[in-house]
């Protein structure tokens, strides 16, 4: 493993630590946007069958059964535990634009055309756009609470370290995996308007707001 990956796991983890201690500190998931945890949770779901099937390290399993957990320990507190704070009134991003288009991809451009492999593939293009639904919410409420954007700047941070992984990999081991690639790349891309604001305005003690 090399250090952009580890520090990208890291980030991940940062991410969703952050997320639940905003929740639960707070006792409200006000400017949290429930579709967005859905997709994570849908994410890890498909992408992680392998523990079924597969055992590589007990890092690398800890890691998966982590991430699935506090997906859904998430959705939980959003749409059950805490549900009187969500606002989903403004949370009306339609994931089912995301969903059917990503599934019809992941069945046509993937590396081996077997339920397993299709599903990871799945799991990799949905989550390059599964913060669509968060960003969108943020745009309609027209600012967001100072942690939730540390939440998404260590969201971002993750992929784009991960795309770096990848990138790296490519160079010292010869390792080129397409797809992850691309999709990283699109994921990165959608955080740059963020990433900017965040630098700009969050780090200054300002509160941040994205364009309608």
């Amino acid at each position: 493993m090399n250090i952009f990956r580890l520090t990208g796991d890291l980030s991940h983890l940062a991410a969703i630590i952050i997320l639940l201690l905003k929740i639960w500190k707070s006792r409200s998931c006000a400017g949290i946007s429930g579709k967005s945890q859905i997709l994570f949770a849908l994410v890890f779901t498909t992408r992680y069958l392998d523990l079924l099937t597969t055992f590589i390290s007990l890092y690398n399993s800890f890691m998966k059964v982590f991430y699935i957990a506090c997906a859904y320990a998430t959705v939980y507190l959003i749409y059950a535990k805490f549900k009187a704070t969500y606002d989903g009134n403004h949370d009306t991003f339609r994931v089912e634009f995301l969903i059917v288009p990503v599934g019809g991809l992941a069945f046509l451009v993937n590396h081996d055309f077997s339920p397993l492999e299709i599903l990871w593939t799945f799991s990799i293009y949905l989550e390059s756009v599964s913060i669509l639904p968060q960003l969108f919410m943020i745009s309609r409420t027209g600012e967001a609470e100072t942690i939730t954007t540390h939440y998404l700047f260590f969201l971002g941070l993750y992929r784009a370290l991960y795309l770096i992984n990848w990138i790296w990999r490519f160079y010292t081991e010869g390792f080129f995996d397409m797809i992850a690639i691309v999709a990283g790349g699109v994921q990165t891309i959608l955080y740059c308007d963020f990433f900017y604001l965040y630098v700009t305005k969050v780090l200054k003690g300002k509160k941040l707001s994205l364009p309608a």
